[in-house]
């Protein structure tokens, strides 16, 4: 008889990230909750505890951190990993302090991922983010125009509206290739 799957809570608000995510996490064997609002994961966290939580440090605007403790009390046994698009050596501080077992900088791929929710805490220091690891200017960009894409629900003139930019311009971008993700180390 197998052990049951590891209940996994994916909480980000970025509606894309989180369905692919999710799926790819799934078939790796983990039942996964996803929630966009602080709220939502709240009211997941109440009614299946998970055994791990990946929680990105934006949601709408608003920090992701703010979280940590309130997913704790309801889950002490969880182990939360802060995933992020933003990353400075003062929020991995913060984000341990408050209770969080790791802290990724996005984009971590999947294998990242598994491997920072496998850490067993034998006190080895959390992966921080490297100076070499920012992503460029390019991928900075492209994240921001898919987000900003997804906000407007694919809307290609919409989303160059909000981004100040021509249609023309914008679709052009898009055409082009996804920039390559940061190099490692």
């Amino acid at each position: 008889m197998s052990p049951e799957p590891a209940r996994l809570l994916l909480v980000d608000d970025d509606a894309h990230f989180r369905a692919v995510l999710g799926r790819s996490l799934t078939r790796r064997g983990f039942l996964v909750d996803t929630a966009a609002a602080p709220e939502t994961a709240l009211s997941l966290c109440t009614e299946r505890p998970p055994a791990h939580v990946i929680l990105d440090m934006n949601l709408a605007g608003r920090s992701g951190l703010t979280l940590i403790r309130p997913l704790l009390d309801l889950a002490p046994r969880a182990r939360i990993l802060v995933l992020t698009g933003y990353a400075s050596i003062p929020t991995v501080v913060s984000a341990i302090k408050l209770g969080a077992a790791q802290y990724l900088a996005k984009p971590a791929d999947v294998a990242d991922i598994l491997r920072a929710l496998a850490d067993d805490g034998d006190g080895a220091a959390p992966a921080e983010p490297a100076p070499t690891q920012r992503p460029s200017v390019h991928h900075v960009e492209w994240e921001y125009i898919r987000r900003t894409l997804a906000e407007h629900g694919g809307n290609i003139s919409a989303t160059a509206r909000a981004l100040g930019m021509h249609r023309r311009t914008l679709q052009r971008k898009l055409g082009k290739r996804r920039p390559p993700p940061p190099p490692a180390g």
